[in-house]
């Protein structure tokens, strides 16, 4: 079988566990004909601003109950969504047409103006019903495009028309219930029990496999309106054409908004109702360039490997086979890295920081592979919002433990054993990276605040992740850290010299290397970065976590290798400074990925317009990129350590 078809299977494997069962919160829900459905508003969006606003921010019909706030969980306050309750209501497999929903007041000069400003920065509205976003199909140059939500308006030669009718499209599937018989009996008398049947179970249900919207500017008659009440029907018939608009939005008048209703059954099962979201454009493209990659970066892992496992083990056989009096020959005569022996475990400059630095980097990194292999198995689908972020958030804090055990053990092997000094380091480990998250989150929070933006975290879940911060992650990297310090230090295979070896001078600046190394890696990821980007930025779906997973997977491997070819090279050259070489070997892949992210912004991001947008685009940048170079510089340094422990236990030197 071949390197394809094995990569295949694995992805099969790793999507259709996902599809077995159904997931927490997700259950099909069953709806008799005349059924009451409700439809939800989420936050208006745009990719122009990339700031989140209030549905009811505009003038839109608001409930005759009020508006309420549905119950959501952290991540999607922190993801900006606020999802309340819609005026729109629909019952199930009932067709409606010509429905009045209100009169809005008369169109104030500052709706006006902000209804103006949010058609120019082509803010979208969400409605969700079901769960099921509301989906709108476009017919561009011969290819259907899908585009979740619909535009607030458009503008025409300078007049801005605003959409005040909906035509929905609800896809409905029969309800197939399999009724189970049960079956008792001893020797040859079966009884057959009839199955318990709940009240009503036998009427005829629907589930919603589909959500679709199509919007209109249409203009009503003022005199039909006057003494309509909401959910009556219009008199007129209403022509719905999504081409056409004739509804321009004028300071002083009222806004009229009508919908319509259409059920559909389909052939779509209550599983498969997420496709139509999930078929990202050129998916093709995506699936071959990441295979691609993988294959690229696999051989090329392999070729390093090859060479390096030869080199190694060429040097140390050399020098097992010679005879002692060779061997002191040979000692008169050492090269390369067998001459640093006294000094390749010299503390490093800054030992608590890089202490500090590798704990925070082991927290990050398995938190990202925890989160990767849970989304990859289907607990963490789109279709349940903010659990992504949730989940990073909480596997994060249970994390803490593995940090302060990391940092405290690193910091007892440097100092050899000694226990002063570790409850500092535990601490700062526990402050270090969500400190610099605090300070970038509170920097961005007051520019979105000062925006009046559902974006922004509100001051009750900031109070609430301080807690978090201070009542769980701090406590759990001091109990890690504890059990750091009572664990057995990591004892050097040699000893280390009193006066530091000179490091001879080299050809070329050995930094040149460290920052160069970071293309390997790099090159494993940047597809995977472009789609990720594209899910972050431009509202794409993202949901290939079997391919992330992989990807993530070789990109460990790859920033281990490259970390140790280079620590070996420093040491072949008697540079005997590799601590934070080897750290940042693997970790200058950060770079590389936020250049990247500043020509995303360029180039893809066109539309991004004023610096608030900007400067959140590249605050948060800046929070990916530094969690990045933690994890990276992480694996790199843990496997340099590793290397040259076992390169210098393996051979005696006297």
């Amino acid at each position: 079988m071949g390197h394809v078809e094995i990569w295949v299977l694995t992805m099969c494997v790793i999507f259709q566990s996902g599809y077995g069962f159904y997931l927490p919160g997700s259950y099909p829900h069953k709806y008799v004909v005349g059924d009451p459905l409700s439809v939800k508003v989420n936050s208006l969006t745009s990719i122009d601003t990339e700031m989140p606003f209030s549905y009811y921010s505009l003038p839109f019909c608001k409930p005759k109950e009020g508006v309420k706030d549905s119950a959501e969980n952290l991540g999607e306050l922190l993801m900006g969504d606020r999802i309340e309750n819609s005026p729109y209501k629909f019952k199930m497999y009932v067709n409606e047409s010509e429905i009045f929903l209100c009169q809005s007041k008369k169109v104030s000069a500052d709706d006006f103006k902000l209804l103006k400003k949010r058609i120019d920065e082509m803010y979208q509205v969400n409605l969700i019903l079901d769960n099921l976003p509301a989906i709108r199909y476009t017919k561009k140059e011969g290819f259907m495009l899908r585009w979740t939500g619909y535009p607030v308006g458009v503008k025409v030669q300078n007049v801005y028309y605003l959409f005040n009718h909906l035509k929905f499209k609800v896809l409905i599937h029969k309800y197939e219930e399999t009724s189970v018989a049960r079956v008792m009996g001893t020797g040859d008398a079966v009884e057959v029990m009839p199955t318990v049947t709940k009240e009503g179970s036998d009427m005829p249900g629907h589930m919603v496999v589909g959500f679709e919207v199509v919007p209109c500017s249409v203009v009503h008659d003022g005199n039909l309106v006057n003494k309509l009440k909401m959910y009556e029907k219009y008199q007129s018939p209403i022509k719905c054409d999504p081409n056409a608009v004739s509804m321009p939005i004028k300071e002083g008048e009222p806004i009229v908004f009508t919908y319509e209703v259409a059920f559909e059954e389909s052939d779509i099962k209550w599983p498969s109702r997420w496709d139509a979201y999930l078929k990202m454009e050129g998916s093709k493209v995506h699936w071959f360039s990441i295979l691609n990659s993988l294959m690229v970066i696999t051989f090329l892992a392999g070729i390093v490997l090859v060479i390096f496992l030869r080199t190694v083990r060429r040097d140390l056989t050399r020098y097992e086979e010679l005879d002692k009096e060779s061997q002191v020959q040979m000692n008169e005569e050492l090269s390369g890295w067998k001459l640093v022996v006294g000094d390749v475990f010299r503390a490093p400059s800054n030992p608590a920081l890089l202490c500090i630095l590798i704990g925070d980097g082991v927290q990050i990194l398995g938190m990202a592979i925890v989160t990767i292999l849970f989304a990859a198995l289907g607990f963490m689908s789109p279709a349940s919002r903010g659990t992504l972020i949730t989940g990073m958030l909480f596997f994060y804090l249970i994390l803490g433990i593995a940090a302060g055990y990391v940092a405290v053990r690193l910091w007892r092997t440097i100092g050899c054993g000694d226990h002063k000094g570790w409850i500092s380091v535990a601490w700062k480990a526990a402050c270090f990276f969500p400190g610099i998250a605090f300070l970038i989150l509170t920097i961005l929070n007051f520019l979105l605040w000062g925006s009046h933006s559902t974006g922004a975290i509100p001051f009750a879940v900031f109070v609430i992740l301080l807690l978090l911060w201070f009542c769980i992650s701090v406590p759990l990297t001091l109990v890690g850290g504890y059990f750091g310090a009572k664990a057995h230090h990591i004892e050097y295979p040699v000893r280390t010299n009193q006066i530091p070896r000179e490091i001879p001078a080299q050809k070329y600046p050995s930094w040149l290397l460290v920052l160069g190394a970071g293309t390997l890696p790099f090159g494993t990821l940047f597809i995977e970065l472009f789609f990720i980007m594209s899910s972050i930025w431009m509202g794409r779906v993202y949901y290939v976590f079997g391919f992330l997973f992989i990807v993530l997977i070789l990109l460990v491997v790859v920033c281990a290798e490259v970390s140790l070819v280079l620590t070996y090279m420093h040491l072949c050259v008697e540079d005997w400074k590799w601590w934070w070489k080897s750290f940042f070997a693997s970790g200058s892949v950060a770079i590389y990925i936020f250049l990247y992210s500043i020509n995303y912004l360029i180039f893809d991001l066109k539309s991004l317009s004023g610096p608030v947008s900007a400067t959140l685009y590249l605050g948060y940048s800046l929070f990916m990129v530094l969690a990045v170079m933690l994890a990276t510089g992480t694996i790199g340094f843990l496997s340099s350590f590793w290397f040259v422990h076992y390169l210098f236990a393996s051979v005696k030197l006297d």
